[in-house]
C-alpha cells in the first residue's frame, strides 16, 4: 500500500497529499504535457489539476481509495483523470466552440468520435479509451473502428476536415483528403496492436518511450520494483507490437 493511501485512510489529508504529490508529480506533468507544451500553460494546468484533486478533502482520490475493486491500476486511473482535467482547463481558457453542422447531424457515438479525433486532435486510441471511460464501457475496439470508418466517410462527404497527426506514438497518419486506402488499414492494424497491450504496458510505453520520464519514476508510478522492470516491460511491449504488425503483413514503411 502506498504511504499516501495509508495516511488518507487515517484521515491525515495534508500528509497524504504531500506524499501523493512526491510520488506522482512526474506522472502529472507527463500527462499534462501530452496536451500543452508551453511552460506557462503547463504550470497553470498543473496548478488547476492540483486544486481539483485537493477539492472537497481530496474527494477524487478518496473515491478511488474507497473502491473495493478497481478496473485499472491507480496510475492508469490517474492519467485518465488528469487528461480530463487538462481538457477542462483548455476549454475554460479557449472556450468550447459550437459543434459544426456536421457534428450536429451525426449519431451520438460518431459525434463523440468526431469531437475526439477532429476537434480535440486526439489519436484513435485516446478517443476510444475516453469514450469507454466516460459513456460506453462495453464498447469493443472492433465496434469503435466500424464507427470510426463511418465518421471518416461523413467527414469526407463534408469536404473540409483533415485527419490530425498522431503526436502520441510518433506515427504520422493520413490527411483525410482521399478515400480510405491500404495505408489507413495499416494505421488500424497499428491501433489494434496497441490495444492488444495491457493498459499498464501502454502507460509504460507512453511514459518511458514517449514522455521520456526516467525509468525509476515510471517504476514508482506504475508499481514496478525498479528501472530494470520498466526496461523489460517496455522492450517486451515493443517486441509484441512488432510481432503483431508482422503477422498482419505491415512493414515500417506502411505506417
Amino acid at each position: 500500500m502506498d504511504d499516501w493511501i495509508a495516511e488518507l485512510r487515517r484521515g491525515q489529508q495534508e500528509p497524504a497529499w504531500d506524499l501523493f504529490l512526491d510520488g506522482y508529480r512526474g506522472l502529472l506533468f507527463a500527462a499534462i504535457r501530452h496536451y500543452v507544451h508551453e511552460y506557462d500553460d503547463v504550470m497553470d494546468v498543473f496548478t488547476y489539476v492540483c486544486d481539483e484533486l485537493r477539492t472537497d478533502d481530496l474527494r477524487r482520490l478518496r473515491v478511488y481509495v474507497d473502491e473495493v475493486e478497481h478496473r485499472a491500476r491507480f496510475s492508469t486511473w490517474l492519467v485518465t483523470v488528469v487528461q480530463h482535467l487538462t481538457i477542462d482547463w483548455l476549454r475554460r481558457r479557449d472556450g468550447r466552440s459550437r459543434p459544426s453542422a456536421l457534428a450536429r447531424r451525426l449519431p451520438p457515438l460518431r459525434r463523440q468520435i468526431f469531437e475526439g479525433v477532429f476537434v480535440e486532435n486526439r489519436t484513435h486510441i485516446e478517443t476510444y479509451e475516453l469514450i469507454r471511460a466516460r459513456d460506453a464501457p462495453a464498447l469493443t475496439y472492433r465496434e469503435f473502428l466500424s464507427e470510426l470508418r463511418e465518421t471518416y466517410r461523413d467527414a469526407l462527404a463534408d469536404g473540409h476536415v483533415r485527419l490530425p497527426t498522431d503526436h502520441n506514438g510518433g506515427f504520422t497518419e493520413l490527411e483525410i483528403a482521399a478515400p480510405v486506402t491500404d495505408t489507413s488499414e495499416a494505421t488500424e492494424r497499428l491501433n489494434e496492436a496497441l490495444m492488444s497491450l495491457t493498459s499498464e504496458d501502454r502507460l509504460a510505453v507512453q511514459l518511458y518511450a514517449i514522455e521520456d520520464l526516467p525509468a525509476a519514476d515510471v517504476a514508482r508510478v506504475i508499481g514496478l520494483p525498479g528501472a530494470k522492470a520498466v526496461y523489460k516491460r517496455v522492450y517486451r511491449a515493443l517486441h509484441t507490437l512488432r510481432e503483431y504488425l508482422a503477422r498482419a503483413g505491415i512493414r515500417k514503411g506502411d505506417l
